[in-house]
């Protein structure tokens, strides 16, 4: 199994002790932390895209440039890229320029979005998104893998014969498909043999389980092989300790702040208590030989290899945090790994250029 860190870069006080970065101080932390997760071994950092309060994840190409610049090694993700609401070409030149500074090690979820600010903001509405998702992709792609593009849509003018630059330094990058609930977008993930990244984070399992098996059966039904399908999914919260106890009473408030949140903003509440979070959530909170179990079980129901857990401290110290990453990677990863196999990244892929010798 592979493990990622993610973030949307919420920008709000800290649930426990009020305080508020700055937009720079929390830009920093972000890059600090795609930092920390290449030092401890984690496989990627993602980076979302949401385009009103409480994100400021409005612009991933530009966090991730600043996150390869920094390190060597860990793959780097988008979680979404939401091509509904972008200009395929203007997108393009933006993810092939951070591909080549990567050194290749870009890789795309890509996802209609969500949100009311789409519509006032780009003016995508529910009734237009998902198929300027689908035009958004197909055109994405068309520009990465051929150098004379010539194609017409509903949403952008047409190109005549265009050579769309940088050229990328992935030949055919891998594009997975975001999707909560869309039936459309696992479809078009099937029919054009991508991997499917599953939310698994607001509800409990059952229903991403059901869009995950209609993936699998879709990509049976375009003549594919049951065992080339590749799935990822999300954690809705992670904290480990040693103990379990500790770690529940010390995850706690942070719980108690979203529920509070939840219900102010008047959002559905899945999960009323703690108990019920850690048990039925996708949340990863507890000892480790609780955690390994909980991928387990969800991983019977999902048959994931890739699996992200929060970037973002959420009410832990920095202290506290790392201290949960590392106890992650000396006790959960490990076994993790050596149960469920699972096919490299793209980072992972990449032959070690010999360093050339100055002078």
């Amino acid at each position: 199994m592979k493990f990622l860190l993610i973030t949307l870069i919420t920008h709000v006080p800290d649930p426990i002790s009020g305080q508020k970065m700055s937009p720079a101080q929390r830009l920093r932390d972000v890059l600090d932390k795609a930092v920390l997760a290449e030092e401890l071994g984690f496989d990627g950092f993602a980076v979302g895209e949401r385009h009103e309060d409480p994100f400021i994840s409005s612009s991933p190409p530009v966090v991730l440039s600043n996150i390869a610049a920094r390190t060597s090694k860990i793959s780097l993700f988008t979680g979404v890229t939401t091509l509904s609401l972008l200009d395929p070409v203007r997108a393009f030149e933006d993810y092939s320029t951070l591909d080549n500074l990567s050194g290749g090690r870009l890789e795309l979820i890509i996802g209609k979005g969500n949100g009311a600010a789409q519509a006032q903001l780009f003016n995508v509405t529910t009734e237009d998104q998902w198929d300027r998702n689908r035009e958004g992709y197909e055109l994405f792609r068309l520009l990465w893998e051929s150098e004379d593009v010539t194609w017409s849509g509903r949403f952008r003018p047409p190109l005549d014969h265009v050579k769309a630059l940088p050229r990328p330094l992935q030949q055919r990058i891998r594009i997975w498909h975001g999707s909560a609930t869309s039936k459309d977008s696992v479809d078009l993930a099937a029919g054009h043999g991508d991997p499917l990244f599953s939310a698994n984070v607001i509800q409990p399992v059952e229903p991403y389980a059901e869009l995950v098996r209609h993936y699998r059966q879709r990509w049976e039904f375009y003549g594919r092989r049951p065992e080339d399908a590749l799935v990822g999914a999300g954690t809705a919260g992670f904290y480990i300790t040693r103990k379990s106890q500790e770690a529940i009473d010390t995850y706690r408030p942070m719980f108690e702040a979203r529920l509070q949140f939840a219900r102010r903003a008047g959002l559905p509440v899945v999960f009323e208590s703690m108990e019920d979070f850690v048990e039925r959530s996708s949340a990863l909170v507890g000892s480790p030989e609780q955690v390994i179990d909980k991928v387990g079980r969800h991983h019977e129901q999902l048959g994931h290899e890739v699996m992200h857990l929060s970037a973002d401290a959420d009410g832990v110290s920095p202290g506290q945090q790392r201290r949960s990453f590392e106890l992650f990677q000396s006790d959960v990863a490990p076994v993790l790994r050596q149960r469920i196999p699972s096919r490299p990244l793209v980072a992972q892929q990449i032959p070690e250029v010999p360093e050339v010798p100055v002078g």
